[in-house]
């Protein structure tokens, strides 16, 4: 008579159970991260398809480098999105110009100053900013915001890049101080032990010390405001003045290409000129943004192997 422990048979099936699982797990999350890779290589492929037709009725130098745009001229249509691109480019370094320091001031703070209890307060409130919908925002830039630009700097209107600046970097400021604290929260205490040790006051332990020690993660944090501020397309719109002439100032009205999507989508013929020349700014746009994340994706990348134990 074969001999089995007492148990032996649960066991084996509990195994057995947990491994089948585990198996299923595995595939599922393998399944998702697959489609969602097929999926952006789908909207790239879909984008780049239309997009390119443009450039063999247009050239790229005059596409890249024209500044009019004026797709609807009955005698000469103009197709330089040069003006567009400064425009989102404004508005992009313009919001982390506000969002930086204010995010890393933040950030700092909920780390190593406040106490447990208003961190744990503060914090779900500044991300829940991320969660406001951008129309909302926008109603608040047109309502608020814009007059109050006008009247303190005497503008006709403040409907301009300044003021889409500010609404953006509102919008901007949730990831980069979510990311940033928590970085500086990861770091060893360890780092901020052996500094003070070294008699450094505080704030040298943290402007010495642990900003230098996050930094990688702190630029990787401002990376991805990045990337959400130029692909911003409803409080842009509202908010930015919507005017295709070049740009010279942060008080001048202005176009962003995700803006100029939206406005003149509705209004093309499928398949015509005009139409591809918008997908082919939504390929720029694309190209920019996806540039953006990777880019922050290997800095964090570094931040983890940097500090991995």
């Amino acid at each position: 008579m074969e001999f089995k422990p007492e148990g032996f048979g649960d066991y084996a099936t509990m195994s057995n159970y947990r491994n089948t699982k585990e198996n299923f797990i595995e595939l599922f999350f393998s399944v998702v991260s697959i489609t969602a890779l097929l999926i952006l290589i789908g909207i790239f492929i879909f984008l780049f398809i239309t997009g390119i037709k443009t450039f063999t009725q247009i050239s790229p130098i005059e596409f890249f480098f024209g500044t009019e745009w004026n797709p609807t001229a009955y005698r000469e249509p103009k197709w330089g999105i040069l003006s567009l691109i400064i425009g989102t480019l404004m508005i992009a370094f313009g919001s982390l110009i506000i969002a930086i320091p204010l995010g890393l001031a933040s950030a700092i703070y909920l780390s190593d100053i406040a106490k447990p209890k208003i961190r744990e307060t503060i914090k779900p409130v500044i991300e829940m900013i991320a969660g406001i919908p951008s129309v909302v925002l926008g109603l608040i830039g047109i309502l608020f915001l814009s007059p109050l630009v006008a009247k303190i700097f005497g503008l006709s209107s403040g409907l301009n890049a300044f003021t889409s600046s500010i609404i953006v970097g509102i919008m901007v400021l949730p990831t980069i101080i979510s990311i940033s604290e928590d970085v500086l929260t990861s770091l060893p205490n360890e780092f901020r032990e052996a500094s003070l040790a070294l008699g450094s006051t505080k704030w040298q332990m943290i402007r010495m010390t642990l900003i230098p020690a996050a930094l990688s993660g702190i630029v990787a944090s401002i990376m991805l405001g990045l990337g959400r501020a130029v692909g911003e397309t409803m409080a842009v719109l509202m908010v930015a003045g919507n005017s295709i002439a070049m740009p010279v100032s942060f008080f001048d009205p202005i176009r962003p290409m995700t803006a100029n999507i939206a406005i003149e989508i509705k209004e093309v013929v499928k398949g015509s000129l005009h139409y591809e020349a918008l997908f082919a700014i939504g390929l720029v746009l694309f190209i920019m943004t996806f540039a953006v994340n990777f880019i922050s994706d290997i800095i964090i990348e570094k931040q983890v192997r940097k500090y991995k134990w």
